[in-house]
């Protein structure tokens, strides 16, 4: 309680009426001021190295892209006001908006924004030594970029990004590459402008002074572990698109159990209704009043086998690369892991919407309307809910007779979990409960570890510190090659390259020919779609990861209306507090529906007006 009144305390020297009265138009307060709470604070403002969610959130309402997307998914000018495609497919020219403006940290205008921006951020995301982890999305599409970046060739000038003019930027890609435009609202695709670059150096990004703005908002306070505060960039080229004035982050390691109860005194604009107080709120008619369900999304979620393990010898990693190498002890693992109890901790309420049987999501993508998951192979996992307990303890028995003599028994599994989410503890040990009830103690021991929300993906995933991990991952653009890179060898999520006998003549693991196959066809994108339907299909065969649900979902209080956002599957955009306004009082569920339903059937007009 002493935490609460504290937190209340700061929010109340913060704000000075955030909610507001009604001034004309439909439920709209007063006073355009967002207010949040968070627990698990960033670790850069870098958005040319980053590639996480907390953090590329909060570049893009700093700093805009050339193309954007509206409130349906439509594409529309950003930094570029117009752009075409060459006959072959192979160069993209941008012609710039004029007179945008980077702003510094206190609001002075600091240079023009060009195309030098783009070639300059390029360069700086293609040297290996900035550590940018997404110059494998960059150097995967733009000519010679990646080998500039492994230093096969040292002339940027051959690199595909090139400013023709002051306002006009083309890219040339390694070969056509269908869904180059969708990438453009990811962070490697940000600008920066050179000069500033050169005159920080390595402080660019370490707080709010060292970096520009040419977005919606300016940071004007950084303070971590305490607040960020953004203010409503007042040079932005789009400024009456920008209804939210200010918007404060609070720093609280128990944001997720307090946001509630800050939220029914008015003293923040958002929080999630987590599983652990959702009954409460149901079964009270003025609570239940203020909330509503969220919306599925396009993040993927699936729980990774750890090829590469480097945890404590407490946890014995040497046993467990034994056992995880052997294809019939993953499969009892995938077979016995019931993901409806598990998304019961998250989603107590409809479960079933939210739990997926593939990486990527049912209508991500599709051909000819036929989904993407319903293609070859993969529709077979996408219409089978794969636990089934007959199969796991088949699978178990398979894997004791195969391990006899190599693995020690039971094997000891170290599954962290970030306290910072508020079901994920829960979830955690329902699955510690199911499993080991299912396959037996004599066979594994899952070691539960709460871990701290702050450092959590450096200190664990990253550091291969676990056995068996939920993870997640968002698209970045709009082919299911997105849903392949936390796989492939150069990136860091469970290093499934490792995986014994799985290597062919070339010296890759079979799932990597099979993606690099299709990767390779960018053209025929029927044989393209079937190709990493088939890949996908393969990796979850042989249980490198077992799929297990989509974002969203759940409840949530807010005065923000979720159809006002931008919307976009992939990128920054849906991120962005552009077009949104705050309201008077929350939306509850039966205005939500009515919301999505009209919602749904706007957007389908759009796309339909936009593909014309």
């Amino acid at each position: 309680m002493k935490r609460l009144i504290a937190l209340t305390m700061v929010l109340l020297i913060i704000l000075s009426g955030c909610t507001g009265k009604k001034t004309g138009g439909d439920n709209i307060a007063e006073a355009q001021e967002y207010t949040s709470v968070y627990s698990g604070e960033i670790s850069t403002l870098n958005y040319l190295v980053t590639a996480t969610t907390s953090e590329f959130s909060i570049a893009a309402n700093l700093v805009d892209t050339l193309i954007d997307y509206d409130r349906y998914g439509v594409v529309q000018p950003g930094l570029a006001t117009e752009w075409n495609l060459s006959e072959d497919n192979l160069v993209w020219t941008f012609r710039l908006r004029e007179g945008v403006k980077w702003m510094t940290y206190d609001g002075k205008e600091y240079a023009e924004v060009t195309a030098q921006d783009f070639v300059d951020a390029m360069k700086y995301i293609l040297n290996p030594n900035n550590e940018s982890s997404t110059a494998n999305i960059a150097y995967g599409v733009i000519k010679n970029a990646e080998a500039y970046y492994n230093g096969e060739i040292t002339d940027f000038e051959q690199v595909g990004v090139k400013a023709i003019d002051k306002y006009t930027l083309e890219y040339t890609l390694e070969k056509p590459t269908p869904y180059f435009l969708s990438m453009l609202t990811y962070v490697c695709f940000f600008p920066v402008n050179g000069q500033f670059l050169e005159e920080v150096g390595d402080k660019f990004g370490t707080d709010n002074m060292n970096i520009l703005y040419n977005g919606a908002y300016i940071m004007e306070i950084f303070e971590p572990q305490n607040r960020r505060v953004l203010i409503a960039n007042k040079k932005y080229w789009d400024k009456e698109n920008i209804h939210i004035k200010t918007i404060n982050h609070i720093y609280n390691k128990e944001a997720a159990t307090l946001s509630p109860e800050l939220f029914l005194r008015g003293e923040i604009s958002y929080a999630d209704i987590s599983t652990d107080v959702l009954d409460e709120w149901m079964k009270d008619p003025e609570k239940e009043a203020k909330i509503h369900p969220n919306r599925t999304g396009f993040y993927s979620y699936f729980y990774c086998f750890n090829f590469d393990p480097n945890f404590s010898e407490e946890y014995e990693p040497d046993n467990w690369k034994i056992a995880v190498n052997n294809l019939n002890f993953r499969k009892s693992i995938f077979h016995a892991l019931d993901r409806k109890a598990a998304m019961l901790t998250a989603e107590p309420y409809d479960p079933e919407k939210r739990i997926s049987n593939t990486i990527t999501p049912k209508n991500f993508v599709d051909l000819d309307g036929v989904d993407y998951t319903q293609l070859g192979d993969l529709k077979r996992f996408a219409d089978t809910d794969s636990f089934d307990k007959d199969l796991a303890l088949e699978y178990k028995e398979k894997a004791l007779v195969e391990l006899e003599g190599k693995a020690t028994f039971p094997v000891k599994i170290l599954m962290p979990y970030n306290t910072g989410v508020s079901d994920w503890g829960n979830r955690a040990q329902v699955i510690e409960q199911q499993l080991e009830n299912l396959l037996g103690t004599d066979y594994i021991d899952i070691k539960i570890d709460a871990k701290p929300p702050t450092g959590f993906l450096q200190d664990v995933r990253r550091a291969g510190n676990y056995a068996f991990l939920e993870c997640n991952w968002g698209p970045d653009y709009a082919d299911p090659e997105t849903y392949t890179d936390p796989f492939s060898p150069d990136s860091n999520y469970n290093w499934p390259h490792l995986a014994e006998g799985y290597k062919e003549s070339n010296g890759k693991n079979k799932y990597e020919n099979m993606v690099d196959e299709a990767k390779a066809e960018v053209i025929d994108i029927e044989k393209r779609l079937k190709l990493f339907a088939e890949a996908e299909a393969y990796f979850i065969d042989q249980a490198f990861v077992i799929p297990y649900g989509i974002s969203g979902g759940g409840y949530t209080a807010s005065l923000l209306n979720p159809f006002e956002s931008l919307y976009s599957p992939f990128g920054v955009s849906g991120e962005r507090f552009k077009g949104q306004r705050i309201m008077e009082k929350p939306m509850n569920s039966e205005e939500f529906n009515e919301g999505l339903k009209r919602w749904e059937e706007e957007r389908a007009e759009a796309l339909k007006k936009a593909a014309k």
